[in-house]
């Protein structure tokens, strides 16, 4: 095949150019590779769009978490990847995580720490730095609202009582669940962890709002201090 000829996705086969194969075929027939050539559009002087993302894949072990946690200058160290392509992957897999996340019409009740990490998971568990969330619940434990604290650093976010009460308060939550994340993957519960939980709890009983647990997200891994016994 004619050099020029490869790198243009126009001269390959019908079924193999990935817009036309997701229109004829539908896109569960395509690779991860090919949804991601169909973003960047074209390739570099050496690699096709698909050869491209192939390599982007490869780099991060073909996990789309892992991709979702690259920054704009980590894209665009691949050649052929620009900002506006980089902007365009990163806008991808961002409407994906909040498509994952988008509000169910039925409330959903909390019944253990799996039930509440699935519902914080999508927030936390692909972030390079800390942010502190609460999970807002009602009487009967069902979910009524998971609100954004604070944002911090690789090592370390503030969690201030009155910002943590704040949603609780005004949405009239019955009982809230602390959640954070540790970037770094270690699933130890700090001494400061502890202690913020403890001081919560307390908090919570003067203003009749129960602290159910404080979980401790990973990569697809959680702690629950409820669940160690260290409320």
């Amino acid at each position: 095949m004619d050099y020029n000829n490869r790198l243009n996705i126009k001269s390959w086969a019908e079924e193999d150019r990935p817009r036309e194969k997701f229109a004829t075929k539908g896109k569960n027939a395509l690779s991860d590779a090919e949804l991601i050539a169909i973003l960047i559009g074209s390739g570099n002087r050496e690699e096709t769009a698909v050869e491209l993302a192939k390599r982007i894949l490869a780099s991060v072990n073909s996990n789309l978490n892992s991709l979702g946690k690259l920054d704009l200058n980590s894209l665009m160290e691949f050649k052929g990847v620009g900002e506006a392509k980089a902007i365009s992957i990163a806008a991808a897999l961002e409407l994906g995580r909040r498509r994952k996340l988008s509000d169910s019409e039925k409330k959903v009740k909390i019944q253990s720490s799996k039930d509440a990490f699935e519902q914080v998971q999508g927030f936390l568990s692909d972030l390079n730095h800390e942010e502190f969330w609460v999970m807002l619940l009602d009487r009967a434990n069902q979910v009524i609202g998971i609100k954004n604290i604070s944002k911090g650093g690789v090592s370390g976010t503030v969690a201030d009582a009155r910002l943590i009460f704040k949603p609780a308060i005004e949405s009239l939550a019955s009982a809230i669940i602390l959640c954070h994340n540790h970037p770094s993957g270690n699933m130890t519960a700090s001494r400061a962890d502890i202690q913020l939980t403890k001081k919560m709890v307390e908090a919570g009983k003067n203003l009749d709002i129960s602290v159910l647990d404080h979980l401790i997200i990973g990569n697809n891994v959680y702690y629950s201090l409820a669940d160690e016994g260290m409320m």
